[in-house]
């Protein structure tokens, strides 16, 4: 029931945001199908199939058309982005909390066979992965930009991926000896992620019902992760939420530490959970170090080029790409790049969606 209801429960906000993005897409923009069958096709939830479909239509084109190449590349990155924002939601709504059941039930059983092994790992690198697909999307919607490096997105990848696994570990510990404590904590942190979501003030979505949805799911997503939804300087909301999941997460490892009986099942736990702390600390010193050293800014400043706001909240003139067909305007895509890559733009100057990811 539980495994039903997380499926459920994503693919209902998952096909809901993507309906919602396709009616706020200019026309120009939206697939050549009629808008009813859109909406049957979400209700069916097969919208994010057909998105994915559309995006390959899109692609083919790109790679034989010649006219309008250029209008066509925007709109398949403008595609590609909105299926990577969905997967990323879908990664956090549906697979990391299915990961951690499936986690549960194998402390619980103190059985595993070698495909569950295999899948739990493989689950952890396809949610790390789903952040880093995001964030290189995200990047291709500026201009004069710096791409990742493959050094820097294998720290990039590395350091969430070593945040990721103990939060996701002391859950299940937690949940080991308390089930229905779950039902408890996970709606607190929830709340308190969603107040601090929207303490920011977010400006995602078109009207306010559907913004409640985004800061919604957005709050989820940090109860395992963090994720970066309001404009200017992170520096100070990052060391509050990582300090905040870091008590958080002791706290339930030493409830667990401290309650559980004795046995000799659950020994080698003993040995993950203080080793936890250090793989957590590690993340943190590897994001350190990707932010010191290896994030594109890094390489403009020593190049001389432009890239994302510096240390000091300066935006050196950063853009978005920009293309000839005019009014058409993505508020979405603004924002989500203003929030993750502080930017100028000149008075006036308009930018189609998706822009160019060449």
């Amino acid at each position: 029931a539980l495994v039903l209801a997380l499926l459920a429960a994503a693919s209902v906000a998952t096909q809901a945001c993507s309906w919602l993005w396709l009616r706020s897409d200019p026309p120009a923009l939206r697939p050549d199908v009629p808008r009813w069958l859109v909406a049957a096709l979400h209700l069916l939830q097969l919208g994010f199939l057909f998105r994915c479909l559309h995006a390959l239509k899109v692609g083919w084109k790109v790679c034989w058309a010649k006219a309008e190449e250029e209008e066509e590349q925007s709109r398949m990155a403008f595609l590609s982005h909105d299926i990577s924002m969905l997967r990323l939601f879908e990664t956090f709504l549906e697979n990391t909390p299915q990961l951690t059941l499936l986690l549960y039930v194998i402390l619980r059983t103190n059985k595993a066979e070698p495909s569950q092994g295999l899948g739990i790992c493989t689950a952890f690198l396809c949610v790390t992965w789903s952040l880093l697909d995001y964030h290189q999307s995200l990047r291709s919607f500026l201009q004069d930009k710096y791409e990742l490096s493959r050094g820097s997105s294998i720290v990039y990848f590395l350091w969430n991926l070593f945040l990721i696994c103990p939060r996701i570990l002391t859950v299940a510990l937690f949940a080991l000896l308390w089930p229905y404590g779950m039902a408890v904590h996970f709606p607190l942190v929830w709340l308190a992620m969603f107040l601090w979501v929207s303490l920011q003030d977010t400006d995602f979505m078109e009207s306010p019902g559907p913004e409640q949805l985004y800061r919604a799911m957005v709050a989820v997503i940090l109860y395992f992760s963090w994720f970066n939804v309001a404009q200017g300087r992170t520096l100070y909301r990052s060391v509050i939420y990582h300090g905040f999941i870091l008590v958080d997460s002791t706290l339930l490892a030493l409830s667990w530490l401290w309650c559980r009986s004795p046995s000799d099942e659950h020994s080698y736990l003993v040995l993950l959970v203080f080793a936890s702390l250090p793989c957590y600390l590690l993340g943190l010193v590897l994001r350190v170090t990707y932010y010191k050293w290896l994030h594109p800014n890094v390489r403009a400043q020593q190049e001389g080029g432009y890239d994302e706001v510096d240390a000091n909240g300066r935006t050196d003139g950063l853009e978005f790409c920009s293309l000839s067909v005019p009014d058409l305007v993505n508020r979405r895509m603004q924002w989500l790049a203003q929030a993750q890559f502080p930017i100028s733009r000149p008075v006036g100057q308009r930018f189609l969606n998706g822009a160019a990811a060449v």
